[in-house]
């Protein structure tokens, strides 16, 4: 998107990528325009010329020339409309697509302090409302034509109607862009807040089991109706600001046309015009109200847009989670993992070297340095002392693409997605890869045969059909599947009964052959298929050695493991 962030800027670029379409767009729309103000000029000369003085022959080849005028200007709107409508929605695709991309981007932090459903309303509504700027534009610059038009047609009719409109039209735009202003800062307020209940709609079906299991439905449903009520409130105020604008530009469009045709009168009371002019001034007087309240509209898009620009912008720029690094992991990467005195939050001083190949089980006593690991090693964060190196190469060194395509970190609460079971597991597979073994591996058919289609069947958003140890090992699969140099793996069978558990083991173990796995985790099955465990206990290693020694020699690690 580059370096220009600024809501104006998102708009400038909504807008410059769709720059055919606008252009097109607005130039057909101006036709449009001006074959509407060509119409009464058109009556008013029938009048002069075949109705005044009766002539059969000029009125037929007048009425032709009206047709032709109407024809036109019908293409004109019809495929001036296609046009704008065809910028809107690409700009909007486009802006979609990059908001996904820098929420999907390696170095992450687009999502901090947002809600899931504010990250999504700001891809579908927003995107939306800056997309439709291009529609407004296109409406509003073929509104300015059409207000020319009838100006100068009013001039050649009548020189005091023509500069009253031509001083009168530029008042109403500044105007409207002036009442524009509180539309925009409630508009903004208005998506902020249906943003926020968004997010908590997400965040309340995602967790309605546990909800129910806690029986809180009742604090749940309070929460959301305060929030709901919020964006509600907001909503209206929008809307009161909107409706007050339409209502003074109406009101203030309207009294000026009512000036337009009390001049018009005056003059032709005075002689000052004929019959024929007479009814093109008024014909044009009531033309003029369409294309000046559709500047009215236009104003009040543009507020919104930049809105909704001014928060796409915020999501653009958020700084990432991690920043720095550009190099490439060592081709072909053998695979070691190595911690040199890492020291963050509770972790102190860990030295730790994985060997090529290894599979090591880690026993982590406090959970919240477990998770301080993981982040570590997915470099969601960058320690505070000490360092973590893949093939001799810090984390930090390490372009973020090419990490994530050496090293994976499959966290324990893994999101699934809307879509077939076969789809889940192969998200992160390379291109034309087997996904059978990583299946056979994770004990997928199981969950496959209790979905009506197979692995093709689906699994709903969050994997909302399935079981919670059917949701688990459908995400061991996709990370077996994904073939990383490196997996790390946190607590994939908590949910799996004991006899299903001790398959997967032995199936990690053989789907990992000769490639470094690291399994952070306090189950006995997988421990025991592993080469050694590392014990960390008060935020250091306090213990190193096959699963069965630990067991027999370690009270601490056997209390972690056993109970």
């Amino acid at each position: 998107m580059g370096a220009d962030t600024a809501g104006r800027g998102v708009i400038r670029r909504a807008v410059a990528g769709q720059r055919r379409d606008v252009v097109v767009g607005s130039i057909l729309g101006a036709c449009h325009q001006i074959g509407e103000a060509l119409v009464p000029v058109l009556i008013g000369l029938i009048v002069d010329r075949a109705v005044v003085r009766p002539d059969g022959g000029a009125l037929a080849v007048w009425l032709v020339v009206l047709a032709v005028v109407y024809t036109l200007l019908s293409f004109g709107f019809r495929f001036g409309a296609r046009a704008g409508e065809r910028a809107a929605e690409q700009a909007a695709h486009h802006l979609r697509l990059d908001v996904v991309r820098r929420v999907l981007a390696p170095h992450g932090g687009a999502e901090a302090g947002r809600p899931p459903g504010a990250v999504v309303n700001v891809a579908t509504e927003d995107a939306r409302r800056v997309g439709a700027v291009n529609m407004a534009l296109t409406l509003g610059i073929a509104a300015v034509v059409g207000v020319v038009a009838g100006a100068v047609l009013l001039l050649r009719a009548s020189l005091p109607l023509g500069l009253l409109v031509l001083i009168g039209a530029p008042v109403l735009m500044a105007l409207g862009h002036f009442l524009a202003r509180p539309l925009e800062h409630r508009s903004e307020a208005e998506q902020e807040q249906a943003a926020h209940a968004s997010g908590v709609a997400a965040d309340l079906v995602a967790g309605v089991r546990v909800l129910k299991g806690l029986r809180a439905e009742r604090a749940a449903v309070d929460r959301y109706r305060a929030t709901s009520q919020a964006s509600r409130a907001a909503n209206v105020r929008a809307a009161r600001a909107a409706a007050l604008q339409t209502g003074l530009m109406l009101t203030l469009t309207g009294s000026f046309i009512a000036l337009v045709a009390l001049v018009g009168g005056r003059l032709v009371l005075s002689d000052s015009i004929g019959l024929g002019a007479l009814v093109s001034a008024v014909g044009l007087a009531l033309f003029l109200p369409g294309p000046i309240s559709v500047l009215a509209w236009v104003g009040a898009e543009l507020a919104k847009g930049r809105a909704s620009a001014a928060r796409i912008a915020d999501v653009l720029a958020a700084p990432g989670e991690t920043t720095g690094g550009t190099a490439e992991p060592a081709a072909p990467a053998p695979g070691e993992l190595r911690l040199n005195g890492l020291g963050h939050a509770g972790l102190d001083a860990l030295d730790l070297t994985v060997r090529p190949g290894e599979h090591l089980g880690v026993v982590v006593t406090d959970p919240a340095d477990a998770a301080t690991l993981l982040h570590c090693l997915a470099r969601r964060c960058d320690p505070e002392r000490g360092s973590v190196e893949l093939d001799g190469v810090p984390l930090t060194e390490l372009a973020p693409a090419a990490l994530r395509s050496a090293l994976l970190v499959a966290e324990h609460d893994a999101q699934l997605f809307d879509g077939t079971l076969l789809e889940n597991v192969t998200a992160a597979a390379p291109a034309g890869a087997d996904p059978g073994p990583a299946m056979d591996a994770a004990a997928v058919a199981e969950v496959a045969s209790a979905l009506a289609g197979g692995t093709g069947g689906r699994i709903g958003e969050r994997g909302s059909s399935l079981s919670g140890g059917q949701r688990q090992r459908v995400a061991l699969a996709r990370a077996l599947a994904a073939d990383r140099g490196v997996l790390v793996v946190h607590d994939p069978t908590t949910a799996v009964d004991a006899a299903t558990e001790a398959r997967i083991a032995a199936g990690i173990r053989r789907a990992r052959t000769g490639r470094t796995t690291v399994l952070v985790t306090s189950s006995p099955a997988l421990l025991a298929a592993t080469d050694r465990v590392v014990l960390v206990d008060g935020g250091t290693i306090t213990a190193e050695a096959p699963h069965e020694d630990l067991v027999h020699d370690h009270p601490v690690y056997r209390t972690a493991v056993l109970t």
